[in-house]
């Protein structure tokens, strides 16, 4: 990947454009910047540049000395996918110009991610995709597996993961299983504690629903405006309190935005453009219950045994656990699993996506010599089935 000596200091770049990828990636930039001969730097754009997602740089910003932040603007307000996938390419285009990675770290199934894993593969600069090989539901699988085939360098959740990558036509070589990378937070005793939280973000109530709704590309915006409202119909419904997070910012966020603004005045709902991710996750931890279609809900729940209720088919294809109700986009279907989800039981943790040790896995690969001398070239790699 690299043509430098050993012992030579190499530039690792980290891709970011959600509140939630960061989350993700986090650790692994955290962990890089403390290994030696390691230079890091973090490539900030998408909704985090946007003020209407909370200016999440603001985060990004927070990072230590040793980390450099480096922001390109990729969308303007109501840019199609095509768009910001164009702007994408463009601006890290620029980047690779003036300061060549050597390693370019992109996460999951953003459209960020898929322009980051293109000019990687096009300017032959190694690109390592985190929580490639996963199933799920609209467009977002599609990504997901298209950044996979423009990666030379695949971080992947578990087995199951691996094994999806492998069948893509990948070196099984170029595979390593370090587990999802926010359980390294999610299990650290290093979240803020629920009251924090409360006091930090004037939340007045002890018990709340978490809800996160965001847009199905694939479907129109009168189909995801009417799921919208009928979500909040049910939890105005249900009598539960609740902790409103934005959507993402994709076409059809709009519609759901403006079935929240009823609850802009009713003192049950506290509604944010976003979230710190470690607030999130001690909100998570103590919530009754997460709704919408997030994959958090089918991801992080499940690791606190926190019930969800899965709206609609976004989440599609992904790893069950018993904490996950599945349920249609009627508001009597979604308040039905809402019951359904308080009177069940509490179930055990789920570490099928990782047991906290995402950080200590990559900085060994970056300590090491294998993923160094992988080339970018990629010879695709038939698997055989068995006909039988």
């Amino acid at each position: 990947m690299s043509g430098r000596e050993p012992g030579g200091e190499r530039h690792v770049c980290f891709l970011t454009g959600t509140r939630a990828d960061f989350g993700k990636l986090k650790p692994l930039i955290l962990g890089a910047a403390d290994v030696p001969g390691i230079r890091v730097t973090v490539l900030v754009t998408g909704m985090h540049l946007l003020e209407k997602y909370g200016s999440t740089v603001i985060e990004v910003r927070r990072l230590e000395p040793d980390v450099q932040v480096k922001e390109f603007a990729n969308q303007s307000e109501g840019d199609t996918m095509d768009r910001v996938l164009a702007s994408t390419v463009a601006g890290l285009s620029e980047v690779i110009d003036s300061d060549r990675p050597d390693l370019l770290v992109v996460h999951g199934d953003r459209v960020e991610a898929l322009g980051g894993a293109a000019a990687g593969a096009l300017r032959n600069v190694a690109v390592a995709h985190v929580e490639g090989g996963e199933l799920s539901g609209t467009i977002d699988g599609i990504l997901r597996h298209a950044v996979s085939k423009l990666s030379h360098l695949h971080l992947v959740a578990n087995d199951d993961a691996a094994r999806r990558v492998i069948q893509l036509g990948e070196d099984p070589d170029t595979v390593f299983v370090i587990g999802s990378p926010d359980i390294d937070v999610m299990l650290s005793d290093s979240l803020p504690s629920l009251d924090e939280v409360r006091s930090d973000y004037e939340i007045p109530f002890d018990e709340y629903a978490l809800v996160i709704l965001h847009d199905l590309t694939t479907e129109g915006p009168a189909t995801v405006g009417a799921t919208a409202d009928a979500m909040v119909g049910a939890l105005q419904r249900s009598g539960l309190s609740a902790v409103v997070v934005y959507p993402n910012n994709d076409p059809g966020s709009d519609e759901i935005l403006a079935a929240y603004e009823p609850l802009a005045h009713d003192p049950r709902f506290r509604v944010f453009p976003s979230l710190r991710f470690e607030a999130f996750l001690t909100l998570l931890r103590h919530a009754r219950v997460l709704v919408g279609n997030s994959s958090a809900g089918v991801r992080e729940a499940p690791i606190y045994g926190v019930p969800s209720v899965n709206i609609g088919q976004r989440q599609r294809g992904r790893h069950r656990h018993p904490t996950i109700i599945d349920t249609g986009t009627a508001a009597g279907e979604i308040g039905g699993a809402i019951e359904t989800a308080l009177a069940r039981a509490v179930q055990p943790t789920d570490l099928h996506f990782g047991r906290g040790e995402s950080a200590r896995h990559f900085c060994e690969l970056l300590r090491g010599t294998a993923i160094w001398k992988l080339g970018v070239d990629k010879p695709f790699r038939d698997v055989l089935f068995s006909t039988d």
